[in-house]
């Protein structure tokens, strides 16, 4: 059976809802509301492949504390036997945490309280990364070690490098990694050179994701555009992109031709944006199926 592995953050963040994000001046702010949740963008992906029935073993970094508790109550809910948590012992024993401003437009302001360090990885992690049909080593030092790992074993390695902007000394490890490559357009000054140069490097794809305008896309073929999948008001955009990764991981791993996997991974990240919280852990295979039968996607010059 195919099976999955994700590395990276799992946190508790506290969430406040505000109109605006703050500018750079003291000043008071009214918030719309707040809540406890979820957070980190391996969660995300986590728990949306386990919703679409990918077995997935979610490799995270979590404390001794009530917060990481909270954490795994959270990641257990509702999936059963699809998700697996390896929690690797913070060093210092705090559970990483964050305080999220969110705007109506949907722009996050995240402030770290905790930032937990992982211990190396040991003998048992690696035969786990080597054992998977994907790796999806998220933005952490704790996924640095796992990249040569799976390449090495030749996993294909799925990196989601958010807003990189191309120059950052942090992302580019990932970025020549990737089989797989996801980044925002939020920093990127030419997308359409970003994702050439990915394949280029030796992706076998590299998608730019651009809020309600949908995505782009490059292989070695050439260009794909892919619409946004038709939802209505966006309620909640948090893991958005996490989603997006876990429907088009799972359409890839059962096969789906290339542009049936880009219409999945748009109505999965359509699903997100519907439901709050993280990701799209109420997303099912019907559900994403029904939806990607309305989303354009199309060859381009």
């Amino acid at each position: 059976m195919t099976h999955v592995v994700v590395n990276g953050p799992a946190a508790w963040n506290t969430v406040v809802r505000v109109a605006d994000l703050p500018e750079p001046y003291p000043h008071m702010v009214l918030a719309s509301a707040h809540h406890e949740s979820l957070g980190g963008t391996s969660a995300g992906k986590a728990v949306t492949l386990a919703a679409l029935g990918v077995p997935t073993t979610l490799v995270t970094t979590l404390g001794d504390d009530d917060d990481a508790a909270r954490v795994l109550a959270a990641l257990r809910a509702g999936h059963g036997e699809s998700l697996t948590v390896r929690a690797r012992p913070a060093l210092g024993g705090r559970t990483e945490r964050h305080v999220n401003l969110v705007s109506d437009e949907g722009d996050r302001l995240s402030v770290y309280l905790e930032l937990p360090a992982a211990p190396p990885a040991d003998d048992a992690l690696g035969d786990l990364v080597r054992s998977a049909d994907a790796a999806v080593l998220d933005l952490a030092d704790s996924s640095r070690e796992l990249l040569d790992v799976a390449r090495a074993a030749r996993v294909p390695v799925w990196c989601d490098v958010h807003d990189d902007d191309g120059v950052g000394d942090y992302q580019r490890a990932f970025v020549a990694a990737a089989d797989v490559l996801l980044v925002s357009d939020a920093q990127l000054v030419d997308p359409g050179a970003y994702l050439s140069a990915a394949v280029a490097s030796g992706a076998t794809l590299a998608v730019c994701t651009r809020g309600a305008r949908g995505a782009i896309a490059r292989d070695a073929d050439g260009w794909w555009e892919v619409g946004p999948a038709d939802v209505g008001p966006v309620l909640d955009a948090e893991g958005a992109g996490d989603a997006f990764l876990a429907g088009l991981l799972r359409a890839v791993l059962a096969g789906e031709p290339r542009a049936q996997a880009l219409a999945e991974a748009a109505a999965t990240a359509g699903l997100a944006v519907t439901h709050p919280g993280l990701g799209a852990p109420h997303a099912t295979r019907h559900d994403v199926a029904r939806l990607a039968a309305a989303v354009r996607v199309a060859r381009v010059e």
